[in-house]
């Protein structure tokens, strides 16, 4: 069966506040995390947008502003869904830099109405005919990506932790960097269970 069309969305809106400059220009195996993303994105998918507030950082590539002046992850992805191209889009923080181009097939091939790691909300990939309850669930209270991938029909995926580390800080990157030891991203391969506002066990 030929594989569906993927489009990549670069989330690049945080504010960095911990980490005291902008991530997406820290730098990670001689290129900026913003340029790691936006290739691992490229090889993983058919169309890639990058999202945040347009003009705030000058990156190699546009950046479609999210029309909120809210900093959360969840506003990028409301926006990136609503200009992606295709029905599943996978969303990836821009300050995750071992996440590989497997990881984001891997999700994006899993999704139902969004599928994630088992670890982390991020990085995910979400459906289309999700966007009405992700666009009201942007008007409440909870802005957090967990609880809006806990209200879809969410497939879950067995990856390793390690892989989906985001760097905060300084700090976090450095072990970061330390932690490659030219390691391989293994393939994951197993959908271990659902997450979902239907669902008995959700918390």
């Amino acid at each position: 069966m030929a594989r569906l069309g993927l489009t990549g969305v670069l989330l690049v809106g945080g504010a960095s506040t911990r980490f005291g400059s902008p991530k997406a220009l820290a730098t990670f195996a001689g290129e900026t995390l913003a340029a790691r993303a936006w290739r691992a994105l490229g090889d993983a998918c058919d169309e890639r947008i990058a999202v945040g507030k347009q003009g705030e950082l000058e990156l190699p590539f546009d950046v479609l502003d999210d029309g909120t002046e809210l900093r959360a992850p969840l506003a990028g992805v409301v926006a990136g869904l609503r200009a992606a191209m295709h029905d599943v889009a996978v969303f990836l923080p821009v300050d995750a830099p071992l996440v590989s181009p497997a990881i984001l097939r891997a999700l994006g091939d899993s999704c139902r109405e969004a599928a994630m790691p088992v670890a982390s909300p991020a990085p995910c990939a979400i459906h289309k005919r999700a966007l009405a309850t992700l666009e009201q669930r942007l008007t409440g209270d909870d802005l957090s990506l967990r609880g809006a991938l806990r209200a879809l029909d969410t497939a879950t995926l067995d990856i390793d932790p390690e892989l989906l580390a985001d760097a905060d800080t300084p700090d976090q990157l450095r072990q970061l960097r330390a932690s490659t030891r030219s390691r391989s991203a293994p393939m994951p391969t197993s959908v271990t269970g659902t997450s979902s506002s239907r669902s008995t066990n959700s918390t």
